[in-house]
């Protein structure tokens, strides 16, 4: 798999990928406002005390990981089945949008693809890395992205790919290894709403999506 930039990035989901961005920002300033205010609130009715128990009250809430989301989604695309297959193998899975879409950096090589992001204003850094697995099956080829931080597992995602009329159908399931608190369902909803543009500029139809939230 030969090394990418970011300019080999698709531009089109990379301009979804940056509108999210600009209203995950303030959703996410929100949360913190809503948490801070809640205290203050208890504060200024009790006391020290009862408002203290409510910000650790808060903080345990919010970032207990107690969330776990999977789901299905099938596609459809135009696109012939070899071509499904090298995008899903390739650098920059369409499903993968919002990882790659996010990073500052993509490198390839070996079915092996890290994508690395900073955060904190640059001050801090993180490696995903994306493991591709193809097998072929009676009902399609069968690719398996595996994603992992480090040596902890991320999520998994298996699509199969076939073709459908004058097109291709991919049936897809994925499922998060890691846990999340409730101070990032926000974004997480808001991310729901562009998932499905940053796949339709990239030439797929999302047909039917069943997403659920495990604890």
């Amino acid at each position: 798999m030969p090394s990418t930039t970011d300019t080999e990035r698709p531009e089109a989901a990379l301009a979804v990928v940056g509108r999210y961005l600009r209203h995950e920002r303030p959703v996410t300033a929100l949360v913190v406002v809503l948490a801070i205010a809640a205290f203050l609130g208890t504060l200024l009715a009790t006391s020290l005390v009862p408002a203290v128990l409510v910000a650790a009250v808060l903080i345990v809430a919010v970032r207990a990981p107690v969330l776990r989301p999977e789901g299905t989604v099938r596609l459809h695309t135009e696109k012939d089945p070899e071509a499904v297959l090298e995008g899903f193998t390739g650098p920059t899975p369409p499903v993968l949008a919002f990882q790659w879409g996010l990073a500052d950096e993509v490198t390839a090589g070996n079915d092996v693809v890290t994508y690395r992001v900073s955060y904190l204003f640059g001050l801090r850094s993180v490696e995903l890395t994306v493991r591709t697995r193809v097998d072929s099956t009676a009902d399609g080829d069968r690719v398996e992205l595996e994603l992992t931080t480090g040596d902890r597992p991320r999520a998994t995602y298996s699509a199969t790919i076939r073709p459908d009329g004058e097109g291709t159908a991919v049936d897809l399931e994925y499922v998060s290894d890691r846990r999340f608190g409730l101070r990032r369902l926000p974004q997480r909803l808001l991310a729901a709403r562009y998932r499905d543009e940053a796949l339709e500029v990239q030439g797929y139809t999302v047909v039917e999506r069943e997403a659920s939230l495990r604890g």
